[in-house]
Parts: structure tokens; sequence; C-alpha cells
């Protein structure tokens, strides 16, 4: 199948159009958001129960989530679960906190290279195959980017549940709408989800008095039967079938039927069902039998991938950056896994880990404007003191807990708790911050609103005290050249500090 070069082009442009800078009034509008005086670690506010999963989201009203633009939500997927098609109004990365499966993503105007080995009879076409754009496999620790306006679907294939954490950054430049997390559906029913993100929004707008939001969707639900003389006839026509269905929501359903089947080149019946949803079965839905698609062997697959992310790790760390232009547009890498231990760009064997994923061994994240770490601590071991220059940082536990202290220019503890294993925690930039393990250990993710986030650690090797000369940090905090030199000095640690030498400094 040839490509359009103008087609691609026009979906290059449509996908990634000014996204080299966060728009100015959504900075303004994070900078009037970030006066926080006390930060908390919650968990998600709102469950939506789908047939066989659910999705759960933090609330996008709350202070920290609007300092840094971001919406998050969790999505478990039960075996055989399938997450039918939906693109957002903002790039996302979406993380495997467990389990396997499969993934389409469908970008504008590049082919469909997966052909299925099996021919099927049309009655006015002959012999076909199916044909789709690529399917990749994801497994636990894998990171995927993607980008606004593309569709997405998923499906678990393995034994066990999956469950994925997604950041919605709607305060990029590439979301041209507002700050409200929207997920459009191309199938299925998210009456339910709709719902809870119009009340959300609803607080968003300053209209958060229960009572009247109620008394407000109700009306809208109704003004929508009045205004839609398609919607309230396709309604009719289903009473009068005889078949229990819940209203339709997703993007098709409200399209002319008429249209629909000239659009598609098929008789009306088809659309009829497309248009007809049985049940209140969600946005999850459970496939009857296995799902089957063209795909890779999955061993072949992951060792593939695992031989090509060392070959570019090795390369990176040579010294020479990919500027994302070797990549084309319809192949372009969209996951890496940051599970592996042997992939950790920062190592202590006494303390823990930390993998980087950014723009320059991920491409796609340059456009994005995102980026992520995946990090662990072993029991009582902390990170050293650290600001972020340049990114929010929203942080979510995946295991165990550790304590966080965070700091703001004041000079004010505007956290000092423990996160707990599912909590959310953002850091708002240039806040200084600090985590420590506890008896098990802990692992974490975290995203950055910046393709390149820069830390500055206070203590150790690489930090600003190492840097100032033993004078200026003696005259400054009024100690003796010896105590600056201890300070400067005394830590050799790059960016962890390990529970031998926290025990020692407590005793003496």
């Amino acid at each position: 199948m040839a490509i359009n070069p103008s087609l691609l082009f026009l979906s290059l442009l449509f996908l990634f159009n000014g996204c080299l800078a966060r728009q100015t009034f959504s900075s303004q509008q994070s900078q009037n958001e970030c006066q926080i005086n006390r930060l908390r670690a919650f968990a998600p506010q709102t469950r939506i129960r789908s047939e066989a999963g659910c999705t759960e989201w933090w609330n996008p009203n709350s202070q920290q989530l609007r300092c840094a633009g971001v919406s998050v939500m969790r999505q478990t997927i039960e075996p055989n679960g399938l997450v039918l098609p939906s693109f957002t109004n903002a790039p996302q990365l979406l993380y495997i906190v467990q389990g396997r499966g499969i993934q389409g993503i469908v970008m504008p105007g590049c082919a469909e290279t997966f052909q299925d080995s099996q021919q099927w009879q049309h009655q006015s076409r002959g012999k076909f195959q199916d044909q789709h754009q690529k399917v990749r496999r994801f497994r636990q620790g894998d990171i995927i980017a993607l980008p606004q306006g593309v569709v997405h679907w998923s499906y678990n294939d393995g034994n066990e549940r999956v469950v994925t954490i997604n950041l919605l950054d709607t305060g990029n430049s590439a979301n041209q709408l507002d700050n409200i997390p929207r997920r459009f559906h191309l199938a299925g029913n998210p009456e339910e989800e709709q719902r809870q993100l119009r009340r959300l929004a609803q607080q968003m707008q300053g209209r958060s008095e229960r009572g009247e939001e109620s008394e407000e969707e109700e009306g809208e639900g109704e003004e929508e039967e009045e205004d839609n003389p398609s919607r309230r006839s396709r309604h009719q026509e289903e009473e009068e079938q005889g078949r229990e269905s819940s209203s339709c929501n997703n993007l098709l359903c409200a399209f002319d039927r008429n249209f629909l089947a000239q659009a598609f080149n098929v008789d009306h019946d088809v659309i009829r069902k497309i248009q007809r949803v049985r049940g209140n079965r969600g946005t999850i839905i459970r496939v009857r039998d296995r799902l089957q698609v063209v795909t890779p062997p999955r061993m072949e697959e992951e060792e593939r991938e695992e031989r090509q992310q060392e070959q570019r790790y090795r390369h990176t760390r040579g010294g020479s950056q990919d500027n994302g232009l070797e990549e084309t547009f319809c192949s372009m890498r969209i996951k890496e896994n940051l599970a592996d231990p042997e992939r950790a760009d920062i190592f202590n064997p006494q303390a823990g880990r930390i993998s980087t994923l950014n723009r320059f061994n991920l491409p796609i994240l340059q456009r994005l404007e995102l980026s992520a770490e995946r990090g662990v601590l072993y029991n009582r071991a902390g990170l050293i003191p650290q600001w972020n220059v340049n990114a929010h940082k929203i942080l979510y536990m995946l295991r165990g807990r550790a304590r966080v202290q965070v700091v703001n220019h004041n000079g004010d503890a505007v956290f000092d708790d423990n996160v707990e294993q599912g909590q959310l925690l953002t850091v708002p930039q240039n806040f200084a911050f600090m985590k420590q393990a506890g008896n098990e250990g802990a692992e974490w993710i975290s995203f950055f609103t910046n393709s390149e986030a820069t830390n500055t650690p206070m203590a150790g090797s690489v930090s600003f005290m190492r840097a100032l000369p033993e004078e200026v940090v003696a005259a400054s905090y009024q100690v003796s050249r010896e105590d600056a030199r201890r300070i400067k000095f005394n830590n050799k640690n790059t960016f962890f500090f390990t529970p031998s030498q926290s025990e020692r400094r407590a005793d003496a």
C-alpha cells in the first residue's frame, strides 16, 4: 500500500504541532496554581467499573495536579479484557505496573504493515486478507509514549491482571482545548466515566455543590434528547425492536446513520449494530473467545527489543546522541522497558538504582515534552536532597513505602510523611525534596513535564555544594574550614545515602 507523502506530512504536523514549548497561558496558569503551602500523598478518588476491569482517576481538581498541569489515571484489565479504542486530548505516558499483553497504536497516514496469513471469502470482493497497523507486545516495566489524538487499544492476553498508570499532560501545548482530561471513545459505552469526569470538570470550573451538579447533568441529558432528533429516533427504533441497551456515548453514536452507511460503504443494518450498545459493559470488555490478531511471537519480539535496547544504551553511553531524525514517523519507537536492573543509569549496590527515560533514549519524548524515571531504594537507603531544575515531578509508589520531605522557596516543609504503595505525590519545579525507604524498601515511577528533566543534588560528589569554593561554604553557613571540607567531601556517592551513613550521623 503506497503512502501519500502529503498525507504523511500533514499527519506529522497534526500530531506534533506546537510541541516545542508549553503554551504561555498554560504556564501562567500553572504558576498561579503552584502557590502551594501543603502537599499530600493521595489515592485515586473516582473508580469506574467496566465488564473486564476498572478505571480510577486521581482528582484533576487537586491543587498539586493543577500546578503540574497533568491528570493521572490507573487502569486494571482482567485476563481476556479488551480496552476499547479511544484517544485523548493530551500526550500520555503509560507505565505497565504488572502483567503483559498487546497494544495497537493507529498512526495517521501510515500503512497497515501486519497481514493475516489466512484468506477469507468476501461475497463481492473475492478472497482477501485482514491487515492492520503494527501491534506491539508490552510487559511489566514498559513505559509507552502516546501522542495526543492518536487512537490506541490494548488487550490482556496473559493469565494475570494488567495494571497501568497513565499520565496525561493536559498542560502541554499540543492540547489546545483546556486542562480537563478528555478521552474520546470510538466504541463501547463510556457514559459512567464521562459523567464522573464531567463532575470533576465542574469542580474545576467552580461548580462544586453536588446538588446543583446532579440537576445540571440531568438537565443536559434532557436537552440532548430534544436537540438531537437523530438520537431520539434511534432510541425509539431500539425500543420498538425490544432491545435492552443503555445510551450510547461514543463518537460514532451521534452521527446520522445514513451518513455513516455512505462513509463506510455498508448497509444500514451494519451501522445499526455499530451504534447499538448492549448493556453497560463500559470501556473494558471481556472478549468471548481469545482475541486473534497478527503479532510477532512473544519471546522473539521481546528478545529482539532487548538486544536493540542494549545497543542503543551502549550507543548513547559512547557519546553519540540520537536526534530522532533516524526514525521514520511510521516506525518510531514508542516504548522502552525500565524494570531491568541492567538498564540502570545510576546504581549503588548498598542503596539502590535509578533508570531514566528521556528524549535521548526515546526520541518521541522530545515531541511530547515528557520524560520518566524508575527508582528502587533498598532497606532504609535514601536519595540525597535535590530539586528539579526544569520540570514538575509526579511520583507514584509502586511497592513499599518511603518517607518524603518537600521544601518550598520559603524554607517551609510542605510535605513530610510516608508515601505508601499506590499513592501519588507531586513535587513542583524547584521545590527541594529527599526520600528514604522504609524497612521493606521502596520502588517508584516518576513522570516529568520536560523531555530532558534535570536534577541538582544538594550533597554528594556532583552536588552544588561540591562545586562551591570551600571558603564560600564556610562563610555562607558560618562554619569552620574543617567543617566546610567535611560538608563538601564526606559523601562520595552521587545520588544516594546508605543506612549505615545516616545511622552513624544520628549516633554521633
